[in-house]
């Protein structure tokens, strides 16, 4: 591929990716909406059920592991195969007989969500030219929208096979992947890295990064994995309209995710990312002291500023780190995946203490107290 073809947004591929990560990420989406009928299941309370959060995200751990070896060998086969295997272990959520089944299949859906995630970015960032917030936005949008389409998709699932019959639901992944192999050939097979993260600059900006995601860890937990049953608990919603809600919040990520990308290439990452992270938290609150016919219009403003903050986050470490993409990219995945794991534990354990109202309160003001973090990341070089 030539120099002048690389620096151009190449769009063909770019959707591409996309579309494997729609098709991933609606997959990984089955938790949060399956957890009020496993619950009822396997009779797991509020801790239990943050533990499977926890252990779902653990695997992030090897996020710059599965980068680095991305960027030596080949990006490409990572996000190929990993759809259909994703697909099957989330499909297969329904037939665990017990409580430690879930586990060992979430722990091994984990690997195939951080197998995904540590490359995708990375070759989306390869073949996006200078529009890299822009790339960043469109990729997370697919994830967004099949996060959205996921939970609608188990809603329906689940009311024609049963939940023990999900596991048919495994044969659109594996579809995808077959699509995938034959589409990606052109793809360019690993990003040619230069050595190692420059320490200097990990060092400065990582810590910036990390005071951040944790800020964020327990506002990420109560959205991702206690909404729906939150919805149940707190306003006796049916578990369907809690994973109709869940999308509809979903949805309105996809929007954001779209538009903060690409004016974040315009106006600025910093001062779009401040008034995000001001904004999610205050809506989060708003939403523990609202009545029930406020919620909707609180989840489509909630999934729009809390949702849309990654992009920016990964255009940034896209830039700073340009001859490491995967390694730096694995790095702030396994960052944000792991501490988004323990925060949706200890989330857990505080919505089994103090109820889950008070949890989500809690959440809204770590995540606030985090904020002026943001004036300490760099500019675009």
């Amino acid at each position: 591929m030539s120099q002048p073809e690389q620096k151009k947004f190449q769009t063909e591929q770019v959707l591409t990716i996309v579309t494997g990560h729609f098709f991933h990420d609606s997959y990984s989406a089955f938790l949060a909406p399956l957890l009020p009928y496993l619950r009822e299941k396997l009779s797991i309370n509020y801790e239990q059920a943050g533990l499977l959060g926890l252990v779902f995200s653990l695997p992030g751990l090897l996020n710059p592991f599965i980068g680095l070896l991305a960027d030596k060998i080949s990006l490409r086969y990572f996000v190929i195969f990993t759809p259909a295997i994703t697909g099957t272990l989330m499909s297969s959520l329904g037939l665990a007989p017990s409580y430690l089944a879930l586990i060992f299949i979430l722990i091994a859906t984990g690997i195939s969500v951080a197998s995904f995630h540590a490359p995708a970015p990375a070759m989306v960032a390869e073949i996006s030219g200078s529009r890299i917030g822009t790339g960043m936005g469109i990729f997370m949008a697919g994830g967004e929208l099949g996060r959205t389409i996921g939970p609608l998709v188990l809603a329906y699932g689940i009311e024609w096979f049963g939940l023990a019959g999900i596991w048919r639901l495994a044969v659109i992944g594996w579809i995808v992947s077959a699509v995938l192999f034959f589409r990606l050939r052109k793809i360019p097979a690993s990003t040619k890295p230069k050595g190692f993260l420059p320490w200097a600059k990990a060092k400065r900006i990582f810590p910036v990064l990390a005071i951040l995601v944790i800020g964020r860890t327990f506002m990420r937990g109560a959205i991702s994995t206690f909404l729906p049953t939150y919805l149940v608990d707190i306003f006796g919603t049916s578990e369907k309209y809690a994973a109709f809600s869940f999308s509809i919040l979903q949805a309105a990520g996809v929007i954001g995710v779209l538009l903060v990308g690409h004016f974040s290439d315009r106006i600025g990452r910093k001062s779009l990312l401040f008034f995000l992270l001001t904004a999610s938290p205050i809506i989060l609150f708003l939403l523990t002291i609202s009545p029930e016919q406020f919620v909707i219009p609180l989840l489509v403003l909630l999934g729009f500023s809390a949702l849309s903050v990654m992009p920016i986050l990964l255009a940034i470490v896209q830039e700073q780190f340009s001859d490491n993409r995967a390694l730096a990219n694995g790095s702030f995945l396994a960052l944000n995946f792991v501490s988004s794991a323990v925060g949706i534990w200890l989330l857990g354990g505080i919505a089994q203490l103090l109820g889950l109202k008070t949890s989500f309160i809690i959440a809204a003001i770590a995540a606030l107290i985090t904020l002026p973090a943001v004036l300490y990341l760099p500019s675009k070089d």
